[in-house]
């Protein structure tokens, strides 16, 4: 399918014409980004974590330390709610009130599932590493056994997903379109800077590709 099936708890009640579904504008968003934020409730109390993810076709995968309570908890099939947000501007209006971004924004909805399969848990850790840099699986030395025991990996269904995504310029009111000062966009990118080697790290092995022609 090329859209996600859109649910009653996915449906936007405000601005649906910034709303998709559209699977394609889904990956290109997460495929973008580096951080998720999980939220799960534990006892009644709500907590939201940064963490960084990966995706593999309808999967999103995350992982840490075996003994992390949110991955603990995830791991439990508890209900959880995972956001992914880009901006890409800020909306400068012609009025206070008017103030905003440009931004591209994913919701998931699900309950994840622990990773057991070794070779799918390699597959996973692989998917996070070139997801940081495309390539460098292939440059570094893969996790030993123990790593691997150390390490929690949860898998995320993208069934109930759904995209926000505003552009353009600010929208003010018809009376405000006259007032003396300034309004637009000012575009924000994320772009890489000149690498710097680890004074560990020997001189004489170069900056390999992935790192010296990386672009975002």
């Amino acid at each position: 399918m090329d859209t996600f099936v859109q649910t009653e708890k996915t449906t936007l009640k405000r601005r649906h014409d910034r709303g998709t579904f559209d699977r394609d504008t889904v990956y290109s968003i997460l495929d973008e980004a580096f951080v998720c934020h999980a939220g799960f409730v534990v006892e009644g109390q709500p907590y939201v974590i940064p963490t960084g993810y990966a995706r593999v076709d309808d999967q999103l995968y995350i992982h840490g330390s075996a003994a992390s309570r949110m991955l603990r908890t995830l791991a439990q099939g508890v209900d959880v709610c995972v956001t992914v947000t880009l901006v890409d501007g800020l909306v400068l209006a012609r009025s206070a009130f008017h103030h905003s971004m440009n931004y591209r924004s994913v919701v998931v909805l699900g309950r994840a599932q622990v990773v057991k399969s070794l070779s799918e848990k390699k597959a996973a850790m692989r998917a996070l590493t070139d997801h940081i840099i495309p390539g460098r699986w292939e440059e570094v030395r893969g996790p030993y056994d123990q790593e691997l025991k150390a390490t929690l990996v949860l898998r995320l269904p993208l069934v109930e997903v759904s995209a926000k995504i505003r552009t353009g310029p600010p929208v003010d009111e018809e009376s405000d379109l006259q007032y003396p000062v300034w309004a637009g966009v000012l575009p924000l990118k994320t772009f890489s800077e000149t690498p710097v080697r680890d004074v560990l790290c020997d001189p004489a092995i170069p900056v390999p590709a992935c790192v010296s022609r990386y672009s975002r």
